[in-house]
């Protein structure tokens, strides 16, 4: 009797790598009717939360929201595994809100896991692939180490911290992709000898910690917000109830403490030659670098409903254990603290962005996407962002549609992917509010209204999801018109406007007019006048909230629109792949030098290459003739 090979070796897509990035990328190749196979070293860690169990924060949470409005899973995972929630910058305009989430830990990466097995066309394969096939210049599958082979018409590579991965604690190094599993060997060499340049990095994370070691009681409690908000535009559950997390703070023993096993620490004996993140550094850098502060700031954050284990934010460190241990003892709430295991660096390869196209396909090879770390990333939003959008992108090169591209002025990845490419990155990059010129327009509130169309027309956003995206534009339209019709006479409304602190009126007014001032809500008014009570109590506070918003700032959005179509017409100028810039000779050296190796596609996106000059920039429009 003989038996047949049930598993089959040609695929649309193939994603390499089952982090944040390689997840979401295997979700969207497969929303698009792709088969897809996505292959790991490990099926158990699937959607890993490596380092601190939490999504969202400063820029991350309108990344996170922007992935839920083109149809990822990353927002509505969050949502249903959250232990809290919290809206960071209230105190600012509403361009700085923004959403975080500590979750659960476990949850988290068995709900994405069930997630992917919910998707007829996607696929899964454990293993560790060590080889890409490539035939001229183009990818067309993977081989791995038991020696299987699959083949597909593209390739998403999101390999994390694996390619060639190294920890360091203290003195000891190994090599490692994350504490006790093996790292990726064979993937950087072969693509260096195809002419991909490579590089080295670095990051971290600190000791966990027994929970029931830690005297609470002097520690700052940290609650979430009542009532707690969600990430994504569906129909997620609400969270009714929150974990705290607490805040503690190291002190000059524990500085002097940390300052013993100096000697010992790779990254100041130099065995770490990666460049670490410069917005996350371990807690012996922030010693060094700030030395004139007498403390740091630490976030004790619990990894789950029922287990034990605390996450030490703050205090990552590639220091002795012996030295860990003792610095931890230091620390108020700390003085009994054992730790689960001790905090370690990590230094692993990564490929210069400027070498793939806006798309995430490599420049060198085509049909090969990258996403991830792998481009020189730090932070699981990031990484899913990336994975999106090389997995939609290679899902549609595979079924022969055209690819998605976001702009700045779009989404947060947009700038995200931008940055990387055209100004290129030596240091793990993380995405700020200040790298985006045009945060005014791209708030977490309104991602949906920005970009559910968009994911809807690429074949992302299910019929569902677009009929809540439908209704909720419907109900904004309502809210919006009820504004224009309502006024407001002066003896019906004095009162109320006094006792908000502002000014009387004396004729009839707009509501829209009276909700410009910053001491008006919409539920003020909405006291005020039936019409508008009933158009806040059919629209919800979300549509409401998103309306005020856009009232109070329009004069701003409206400026930042105006901008936005003046860049416009950059970016719609279109540069040639095949460029020869060397033959422009009125061109100074930098700017042939790396407008070459770029290749930006259009001028706006040469404008913004270091070293390219305005002048070069009108050097190039003379010769186009424009």
């Amino acid at each position: 009797m003989t038996t047949r090979n049930t598993t089959s070796t040609h695929y649309d897509v193939i994603v390499v790598g089952a982090g944040h990035a390689g997840c979401e990328a295997a979700a969207a190749a497969a929303h698009l009717g792709c088969r897809v196979l996505l292959a790991t070293m490990n099926l158990q860690t699937i959607a890993q939360m490596s380092c601190n169990p939490a999504m969202g924060g400063v820029a991350k949470g309108q990344i996170l929201r922007e992935i839920d409005a083109l149809g990822g899973y990353s927002g509505i995972v969050t949502d249903e595994t959250m232990l809290q929630f919290r809206m960071l910058n209230r105190s600012k305009g509403p361009a700085m809100w923004s959403p975080r989430a500590q979750s659960d830990r476990m949850r988290f990466a068995e709900t994405w896991r069930l997630k992917l097995e919910s998707l007829p066309t996607l696929h899964f394969w454990q293993d560790r692939v060590e080889a890409l096939h490539i035939e001229g210049r183009r990818v067309t599958g993977i081989r791995t180490a038991t020696g299987h082979s699959f083949f597909a018409t593209t390739v998403v590579l999101t390999n994390g911290t694996f390619l060639n991965g190294v920890l360091h604690t203290g003195r000891v190094n190994y090599s490692g992709g994350r504490a006790g599993e093996a790292a990726a060997t064979g993937i950087t060499e072969q693509l260096r000898a195809h002419g991909f340049e490579t590089g080295r990095m670095k990051t971290g994370t600190p000791p966990r910690i027994d929970g029931r070691s830690i005297d609470y009681s002097q520690l700052e409690v940290q609650p979430g917000d009542t009532p707690a908000g969600r990430f994504s535009f569906t129909d997620t559950p609400p969270l009714t109830r929150q974990l705290p997390c607490y805040i503690g703070y190291t002190n000059p023993m524990v500085h002097a403490i940390l300052g013993e096993g100096f000697a010992d620490s790779p990254m100041f004996s130099g065995r770490i030659q990666g460049t670490g993140p410069r917005y996350c550094p371990s807690i012996e850098d922030k010693v060094v670098r700030f030395a004139e502060r007498e403390r740091h700031q630490l976030f004790v954050e619990p990894e789950g409903w029922q287990t034990i284990e605390v996450y030490l934010n703050g205090f990552s460190t590639s220091l002795p254990a012996e030295v860990q241990q003792r610095a931890l003892e230091a620390i108020p709430g700390f003085a009994g603290a054992r730790m689960f295991r001790p905090g370690y660096a990590i230094e692993y390869d990564y490929f210069p962005p400027h070498q793939l196209r806006l798309t995430l396909e490599t420049q060198p090879l085509e049909n090969l996407y990258f996403a991830g770390q792998i481009n020189g990333t730090t932070g699981y939003e990031e990484a899913a962002a990336q994975g999106l959008m090389a997995g939609l992108n290679a899902g549609l090169r595979a079924l022969g549609r055209e690819p998605v591209v976001l702009g700045r002025d779009q989404a947060y990845i947009g700038v995200l992917i931008d940055d990387l490419i055209t100004k290129g990155t030596d240091e793990p990059y993380r995405m700020f509010t200040s790298r985006a010129e045009h945060r005014i327009l791209l708030r977490q509130d309104n991602a949906d209204l920005r970009l559910t169309e968009l994911g809807h027309q690429a074949g992302l956003v299910t019929e569902d999801r677009y009929a809540r995206y439908q209704a909720k534009v419907a109900a904004l339209t309502a809210l919006d018109q009820a504004l224009d019709a309502v006024d407001l006479a002066p003896e019906a409304v004095n009162g109320q406007l006094a006792l908000l602190g502002t000014a009387p009126i004396a004729q009839k007014t707009k509501a829209r007019t009276l909700l410009a001032r910053p001491q008006v809500t919409l539920p003020d008014l909405a006291a005020l006048h039936p019409t508008l009570a009933q158009a806040l109590t059919t629209s919800g506070p979300e549509v409401a909230e998103q309306l005020e918003i856009q009232v109070k700032y329009a004069g701003y959005i409206a400026k930042e629109a105006e901008l936005v179509a003046k860049m416009r017409r950059l970016e719609d100028t279109p540069l040639p792949e095949a460029f020869d810039y060397e033959r422009l000779t009125s061109l100074s050296n930098e700017a042939r030098t790396k407008l070459a190796r770029i290749k930006p596609t259009s001028i706006g996106q040469a404008s913004r290459i270091s070293g390219v000059s305005p002048s070069d920039i009108s050097v190039l429009l003379v010769h186009l003739g424009r």
